[in-house]
């Protein structure tokens, strides 16, 4: 798939007044989908930029390092509502749970003790925890959203201490690897993009170190390009299964808090960053580290996702995020809704096939189909943007996995002679003819 030629000049045309008006360096920007570069755009000599030229993520990082925290739960190696004490013994910040730290509503402040962790060679997990502080928690968890690089240093510690191996090593091996990230690293690998100040008096350009965030890599270390990102990008749009369940995904992008009460366009959930744009919500991370900026954003349901880098701190005038979102805007607006094709259901099960049909109740007509095992159940003459689907747990017991009825009992109702009566779907009783509703 390619992008409508009004989409390549609006998307060019961002990123090249990104670049001029923001007085950066260079600036690469990709629009993408299903792993897939479908338009890269580039601005700036210094370097100039190709999809495959590093630069530094930043905290974007963030989101890997809560991948692997939502792998260890699901596979049984704590709760995220465990406390941190159970996995950090002796921390005085432990009264706080993993969720709380995944989140940024722990009441952690934002940096850890010492020299600015961005500047200077991060030391070890042992020296982390060795400068916590009782005063280190700021206020009430869960009483305000409250950003926490700290957090995200913690949660590497948890699964260092976990595992028995290094978050790097855990990065490469259970995310990286998996999903052929091969230009996503822990250290700068050329070609890579180098970060600068650009002084506001002369335009002049300072290049900025590149330091070993130690035990805060967790927070903001990884390097990676835009192809690598599209990775990144389709993962968090339709997840690998060998990464992470799609279940679990949604469960990182529903919102957490919002950080925005009032106008609700921004938030987090259990890793990712939410932006609203409109009727829109997308699902990323922005990041910044002395000498570059970036942030990616995707839209779920339509699988397009921007990637931006900039190798400066800030840009003058607008930020790397707002680029983001006004390409991925544009794109989204201009470019035709991809259509998905219809395709035959799996045959029904002796199970479901008794249960197809027309259903009723409170004079709404509803229809029940199988999807092999599965049944779903949708209203019969404006379907749904996300039917009731649901899976059999034993005998004519079943359970909502999605839409609105998630997590609720569908428990078939028969007469004496073992035919269908009625569906009880949480209380609500559904039957195959329409009853008067008095």
């Amino acid at each position: 798939m390619t992008l409508l030629p009004e989409s390549v000049r609006r998307v060019s045309e961002i990123t090249a007044r990104a670049q001029s008006a923001g007085r950066v360096p260079s600036v690469a920007l990709g629009v993408v989908r299903d792993r897939a570069v479908l338009h890269f755009a580039a601005a700036g000599e210094h370097p100039r930029p190709d999809p495959k030229t590093q630069y530094r993520l930043g905290s974007i990082t963030k989101t890997f390092t809560a991948t692997m925290v939502m792998q260890l739960r699901d596979e049984g190696a704590f709760a995220l509502d465990d406390l941190l004490y159970r996995h950090l013994p002796g921390t005085p910040v432990g009264g706080i749970t993993l969720r709380q730290l995944l989140g940024h509503v722990s009441g952690l402040q934002r940096e850890p003790d010492g020299p600015w962790w961005e500047r200077t060679d991060g030391g070890n997990v042992e020296q982390l925890l060795a400068g916590l502080v009782p005063e280190k928690l700021s206020g009430r968890p869960y009483r305000a959203f409250h950003y926490s690089n700290l957090a995200y240093g913690l949660l590497g510690a948890v699964l260092e201490r976990v595992t028995g191996e290094t978050w790097a090593a855990l990065v490469g091996k259970r995310v990286l690897d998996p999903l052929g990230m091969k230009r996503t690293t822990y250290a700068p690998v050329e070609p890579f993009a180098r970060g600068y100040v650009v002084d506001p008096a002369y335009g002049t350009l300072h290049e900025e170190p590149r330091p070993d965030a130690g035990a805060m890599a967790p927070a903001g270390q990884l390097w990676s390009t835009v192809t690598d990102m599209a990775k990144w990008a389709a993962f968090l749009a339709d997840p690998a299964p060998a990464v992470l369940s799609r279940e679990t995904v949604d469960e990182m992008c529903a919102p957490v808090a919002l950080y925005d009460l009032e106008s609700w366009t921004g938030g987090h959930g259990l890793g990712p960053e939410l932006y609203r744009v409109g009727e829109r919500v997308h699902v990323g991370h922005g990041g910044s580290m002395p000498g570059y900026v970036a942030t990616l954003a995707v839209h779920r349901r339509s699988r397009l996702g921007v990637i931006a880098f900039a190798n400066a701190y800030g840009l003058t005038g607008t930020s790397i995020q707002q680029v983001v979102l006004d390409a991925l805007t544009a794109v989204l607006d201009a470019e035709p809704v991809v259509t998905t094709p219809w395709r035959p259901s799996a045959p029904p099960t002796r199970e479901t096939a008794e249960l197809c049909g027309r259903w009723w109740w409170m004079g709404r007509e509803f229809e029940m189909r199988a999807d092999g095992d599965d049944l779903v159940l949708d209203l019969a003459t404006t379907p749904r943007e996300e039917p009731w689907r649901f899976v059999r747990e034993g005998g004519d017991r079943w359970r909502g996995v999605s839409g609105e009825q998630l997590g609720e009992v569908l428990q078939v109702i028969r007469a004496v002679d073992g035919a269908v009566e009625s569906l009880d779907i949480a209380t609500f009783v559904f039957r195959r003819e329409q009853l008067p509703l008095a």
